[in-house]
């Protein structure tokens, strides 16, 4: 069997396969079905400095090849995760990578020193992902994740109060004009690696109300339908930035789509979306992508990592 092991940031993984943020909650939906200590690691929603309740039902659009959800990070805030979901998550015996997330710079850096509190009494992050697709409300609702100088404000904050031994991940959004840039201007600020990508903005009409059905209008478009975006902004990015560690997510459903963002650049996996119909899509994808590198005389994951990068000279332009 084929080494699915990795290392991301410095951070060793048994397996390449995660969680993606938001599909899962902290990981208790899933224990029924996969052993947690046995993935990758379990990336949780993202967490808030208070409790949020997030926005207006409907909530969630089933589309042709995926879905859209406008549940507006609901979430008990970041001193209830603290007390509760983190140390379970240890007790389980995974890895855990919290996702974070904030309306201001400020409020990015208050949840992070939170973690840091918790990581000095034993039970902090493994890893920090900092979910930079939200609204700034100090710039007019402007998204953190398409102006290169706000992530980075967002990214240096968040560095500068988690402790040196915890990376810090990066998420990046596919909206943006110049990915390459966003993606230099956070590594330039103390990013450890990158997770690409976030959804994709959508919106879904009522056939028969002829009005938005999303409660919040607009929603996050994920599954099968943003693989290919995902597979080109990895790979685009990884072209840009060889040494940076990437995290690929993106409508993954089988091994041989893990596969895909592996050979594009990607040093490991998230799973989200797929989750919602097979619970137990984590082991069934390791087994596939453990396969399809047999299959292929690829002894470890390590080794295919960037490698659709030696079958052409030239590099995808910024803006694909």
């Amino acid at each position: 069997m084929a080494d699915l092991s990795t290392v991301v940031a410095g951070v060793p993984l048994r397996t390449c396969l995660l969680t993606a943020s938001g599909c899962a909650g902290s990981g208790r939906e899933l224990a029924a079905f996969v052993d947690l200590a046995g993935i990758g690691g379990v990336v949780t929603k993202s967490i808030m400095l208070e409790p949020r309740c997030g926005r207006p039902t409907p909530r969630m659009a089933e589309t042709p090849s995926g879905m859209l959800n406008s549940i507006g990070l609901q979430g008990p805030g970041v001193d209830a995760f603290v007390a509760g979901d983190l140390p379970w998550l240890h007790e389980q015996g995974a890895l855990p990578v919290v996702s974070i997330a904030g309306s201001s710079v400020e409020e990015y850096a208050r949840v992070a020193e939170r973690l840091a509190q918790a990581a000095a009494q034993g039970v902090g992050p493994g890893i920090v992902e900092v979910n930079i697709s939200c609204p700034n409300v100090a710039n007019r609702g402007l998204v953190f994740a398409c102006d290169p100088e706000a992530a980075a404000q967002v990214v240096q904050a968040v560095r500068d109060v988690t402790p040196p031994g915890v990376p810090v991940l990066a998420k990046l959004s596919a909206d943006v004009t110049d990915l390459v840039a966003v993606a230099h201007a956070v590594v330039d600020a103390g990013a450890d690696g990158l997770t690409l990508i976030n959804t994709l903005l959508g919106m879904h009409i009522d056939p028969g109300t002829l009005r938005p059905h999303l409660g919040g209008v607009t929603g996050g478009l994920s599954g099968p339908a943003i693989r290919p975006v995902a597979v080109r902004c990895v790979y685009q990015v990884h072209a840009a930035l060889p040494q940076v560690p990437i995290v690929g997510v993106g409508g993954v459903r089988s091994g041989l789509d893990a596969l895909q963002l592996l050979a594009a650049g990607a040093s490991a996996v998230q799973l989200g979306t797929v989750l919602y119909h097979d619970p137990s899509a984590l082991d069934r994808v390791a087994r596939e992508l453990s396969l399809a590198l047999d299959q292929r005389g690829i002894g470890a994951v390590r080794d295919v990592v960037g490698v659709a990068h030696a079958t052409r000279s030239a590099s995808v332009g910024a803006a694909g």
